[in-house]
Formats: structure tokens, C-alpha cells, sequence
């Protein structure tokens, strides 16, 4: 387990957060957030108290989108400085996972305008949240 936030060297808070790349069939799972960070992303969320970093990875793609995780592979832990959050720290340590899942998509409208499949072609054209923006880069989805 790991606390949900962390001090940095220079007194700054930063949080611990963890994203899903969910792919099926040369498409992948995103969703148009309903909350700032506004844009399309793949599923994320903060690591709660007393959560590992794999509970919470489970605890957010089944809040996001009703999947169950079936496996999971962590693809990067990095430090992001310039991601700030809606609670109001400036930076998070991200555990970027790849993800197979099971069962129906049921939408979080709470949390998002809309859900869909999306291929890499598509996703050159959407308005992304900047940290997924970073990550579709990092991983040539986005070019």
C-alpha cells in the first residue's frame, strides 16, 4: 500500500494516480471527461488511502466504464510535474497500465460526456486531456 499523496523536495504536494489502456480489436477504450481535466481520455483516478496502486487501477475502470479488469501490465511509474489535478496539486506520480477486461460498458455519466472504442486514426482528431495527450505520444499511439 502507498499513501495517496506524497512531499515533494520542495514542500509541493504531489498525488498518486494510475491510468488504463484498454485495447480491443485496434481500438481503444476512451472517454470525453464530464470533469476538468476536460478532454478524451483513457481511464484514470487518484490512489485512494490504504489502496495499492492495482486496487485502485481495478477500483477506476470499473467505476469509469463497468469493465472488470482481467490482467493488467504496468507500462510506466513516472513522475509528471506539470499534471495538475482538480484537487489542486501540481504534479502526480502516474502507474500506466495496459489492461484486458471482461463485460458490458456501462457509462459513468457523472464522470463522462460519452465512452467509445477509438482507433488511432481517430483519436489524431480529438481535444485530449494534456496527461493523455502525453501518454498516447509516449506510446505512438498519437503521432
Amino acid at each position: 500500500m502507498i499513501a495517496p499523496k506524497e512531499i515533494l523536495r520542495d514542500g509541493k504536494v504531489a498525488h498518486y494516480s494510475v491510468g488504463a489502456i484498454i485495447q480491443k480489436d485496434g481500438k481503444y477504450f476512451l472517454i470525453d471527461r464530464a470533469i476538468p481535466p476536460l478532454g478524451f481520455a483513457g481511464i484514470a483516478g487518484h490512489v485512494d488511502a490504504a489502496e495499492s496502486v492495482q486496487e485502485a487501477l481495478v477500483r477506476e475502470v470499473e467505476e469509469e466504464s463497468g469493465f472488470k479488469v482481467t490482467l493488467h501490465k504496468l507500462l510506466f511509474e513516472e513522475f509528471l510535474a506539470w499534471n495538475w489535478c482538480s484537487k489542486g496539486v501540481e504534479g502526480h506520480r502516474w502507474y500506466l497500465f495496459e489492461c484486458g477486461v471482461e463485460g458490458e460498458v456501462k457509462q459513468n455519466y457523472r464522470e463522462t460526456k460519452s465512452v467509445g472504442w477509438y482507433s488511432k486514426e481517430q483519436i489524431q482528431k480529438l481535444t485530449l486531456e494534456p496527461v493523455w495527450e502525453y501518454w498516447f505520444k509516449k506510446l505512438a499511439i498519437l503521432l
